[in-house]
């Protein structure tokens, strides 16, 4: 049975109903259910002098929901609390709470500081202590996000920009709300790259609690199992990247097929790197299952020298996706270019020629890389294939928006709630049917009588 407006208000205004009920603690409970990536989380707020307490509780709102959302476990996500004001204090340890439901009630203790603004302290204090291996934090590694959440509505009293900078390079990434008369100048020092992502801008505390969805998305992380996919990267070994960043972009593409559904009859991946000439690591479908597939990738030797970005697009239309290479034929093909700089031959035909085919294009450029050649490789709608970052270190982020891009199909902090949600509305629709029918008996037979 559909759910038509109409039939929903029915619903909602039937007193007494026991669908009525039913819906109504089903509207009130949706949470974002979605599975994260392993991560150590930590909360900085802000609850100085001139955040009011009431304000301070609509700060510990936003935190509770975004942990609504959150898979907390001592193997996927452990959550943190620093409260600063003139000090800083460790409110909440990453290994104090290993569920939920504890970890909200520890929240809703917190209580404000009061007193000045020392927000340079409280990263540092983070850094040494909140994220340390003694307060919980986990080895420093690929598979698992360190991720700080800054909340301050006021000028720091000392400096942020070099204790941002070395909890960034320490491998933490740090989103930065500002609220009312904020320095938005201290929170573009604090926000890791790039910071349409990674820093927001609210009025006052009353509407803090509209970032939610965005966060709870961040740390959403979609599987691709929802269609077949040939996918081949195509990959920049030139020079100018150097040996250790090429390192990091090894572990970039690793970090994009964790999240695939590898199989002979789901997701194929191959691998080709160019610089001044083409060489296929590896074809479509030589590997079906993750655990060889990067063990592939990390084999992948640096072949330095120029970078033939156009040459290895011919490459890639021409053989990359061919069935002599392993491609199947009528399964979705996708392209992932990646570079650091500006190709040293033409690319605009073929890069044309690439998308006319069918092919769908990613582009992602770090560092010198050339936003207008990236847009020429990247499909339409270009927002959505397009992407950028000045350091290398910043990759992981472009992992997951990729990861999300690719496998835009579902939305993975919703899809699992709005199905239960439909199941509890097709349930209470059911009681309501059966007592609605009920109730046309009634009123036949009572107009049979009065006949």
């Amino acid at each position: 049975m559909m759910l038509t407006p109409s039939l929903f208000l029915l619903l909602l205004g039937l007193n007494g109903a026991q669908a009525n009920t039913d819906i109504r603690k089903t509207v009130t409970k949706v949470p974002a259910l979605c599975k994260t990536r392993p991560t150590d989380l930590v909360f900085i707020i802000d609850s100085s002098r001139s955040v009011s307490p009431s304000q301070f509780e609509q700060v510990k709102v936003f935190l509770l929901k975004v942990i609504e959302g959150l898979d907390v476990g001592p193997n996927a996500t452990r959550v943190g609390v620093v409260n600063y004001a003139s000090h800083a204090k460790n409110e909440v340890s990453l290994k104090t709470h290993s569920t939920k439901a504890g970890l909200i009630k520890a929240v809703t203790k917190i209580e404000p500081l009061s007193t000045g603004t020392m927000t340079g302290l409280a990263i540092q204090f983070a850094l040494n202590k909140a994220f340390s291996e003694g307060e919980g934090a986990r080895v420093k590694s690929p598979d698992i996000s360190k991720v700080a959440i800054v909340v301050t509505d006021g000028r720091p009293q000392d400096y942020v920009k070099d204790v941002a900078k070395r909890a960034r390079d320490a491998g933490i990434e740090i989103f930065a709300i500002g609220v009312g008369r904020v320095d938005m100048h201290a929170l573009r020092h604090m926000a890791s790259d790039p910071l349409d992502d990674h820093l927001d801008y609210v009025k006052n505390y009353s509407i803090i609690e509209k970032l939610t969805k965005k966060f709870q998305k961040a740390f959403c992380v979609q599987a691709c199992s929802s269609s077949a996919q040939d996918v081949v990267f195509l990959i920049d070994g030139s020079k100018s990247i150097r040996p250790e960043n090429f390192e990091l972009v090894k572990k970039w593409i690793n970090l994009i097929i964790e999240n695939m559904e590898i199989s002979e009859n789901k997701i194929n991946v191959g691998l080709v790197q160019y610089s001044s000439t083409v060489r296929q690591e590896f074809p479509l479908g030589r590997y079906n299952n993750k655990k060889d597939l990067k063990e592939a990738v990390k084999k992948m030797d640096y072949m330095e020298k120029g970078t033939m970005t156009g040459q290895a697009l011919r490459y890639l239309v021409g053989t990359g996706f061919s069935v002599g290479q392993g491609g199947r034929p009528g399964v979705t093909k996708v392209g992932i270019v990646f570079t650091d700089g500006r190709s040293q031959d033409y690319i605009s035909d073929i890069a044309k020629e690439a998308k006319e085919n069918g092919n769908k294009m990613y582009a992602v450029g770090v560092g010198s890389a050339v936003p207008s050649e990236l847009k020429e490789i990247a499909s339409e709608p270009i927002a959505e294939h397009y992407f950028y970052t000045a350091d290398f270190k910043a990759m992981n982020q472009i992992a997951k928006k990729l990861q999300i891009s690719i496998c835009q199909e579902e939305d993975p902090c919703e899809c699992d709630s709005l199905v239960k949600f439909q199941k509890k509305v097709e349930e209470a629709l059911q009681v309501l049917t059966k007592k609605l029918e009920s109730m046309s008996k009634r009123i036949a037979l009572l107009e049979n009588k009065i006949v």
